[in-house]
């Protein structure tokens, strides 16, 4: 799957057109604030419909249909928070989405973004392992974060806001099974593979039930 343009993700993602023109105002603010801030890789900006919106759009089937919350871990420019934010606002409005972003230039442009496009998203400019980020999220029934931090680390970070139901949605290179591998260490926790549609070498890992190991 190759998406270039608009009417490429509207295709692929069966998303309405007022979707469509959201996600077109969010590339145009990326443009605006990429000479300030560094929100994505420079050589993938003018790819950005596949590298970015697509590749985070990509998790919306993974999706379960009974989800009330949903966060996204190290948004850093969206990916995939607010593109989903976006998107499921059509889809599924009563789903609550939280975007945790230490960087306060990084969260106030997705503000920006959330304001232009009239989306009720919340922003937090804090820690993930700061006790007001517990506090103001609490456990959720999904949990994404893209290129935040090794599976190890990574399920260290979010483990607070599990639950016995929650399901994890990380998008992962071709060092994901040495990443499983290393985590089981210190973590159990069920997990399943899906090829990722916008990069032949990456995988989209599915966890449930991540408890530390006994």
């Amino acid at each position: 799957m190759v998406i270039t343009n608009a009417n490429d993700f509207r295709r692929a993602f069966s998303v309405s057109r007022e979707t469509v023109e959201k996600i077109e105002i969010y590339g145009e603010k990326i443009r605006t604030w990429q000479k300030a801030v560094n929100l994505v890789a420079p050589k993938t900006l003018d790819d950005i419909w596949h590298r970015h919106f697509a590749d985070s759009a990509q998790l919306l089937p993974l999706i379960p249909p009974a989800i009330k919350s949903l966060a996204d871990f190290g948004s850093g420019g969206g990916f995939p928070g607010l593109v989903l934010a976006i998107c499921l606002q059509d889809l599924r409005p009563e789903v609550k989405i939280s975007l945790v972003e230490s960087d306060q230039r990084k969260a106030a442009f997705l503000r920006d973004v959330a304001g232009a496009v009239d989306n009720p998203v919340q922003i937090l400019s804090t820690r993930i392992e700061d006790d007001a980020t517990k506090r103001e999220i609490g456990a959720v029934d999904l949990i994404c974060a893209r290129a935040l931090a090794p599976l190890d680390r990574l399920l260290g970070l979010i483990f607070p806001f599990c639950h016995e139901s929650t399901v994890c949605l990380f998008p992962k290179g071709r060092s994901v099974e040495d990443e499983i591998t290393r985590a089981r260490v210190r973590w159990s926790f069920d997990v399943a593979h899906v090829e990722s549609r916008t990069d032949c070498s990456g995988r989209i890992a599915i966890l449930r039930d991540v408890q530390p190991s006994p």
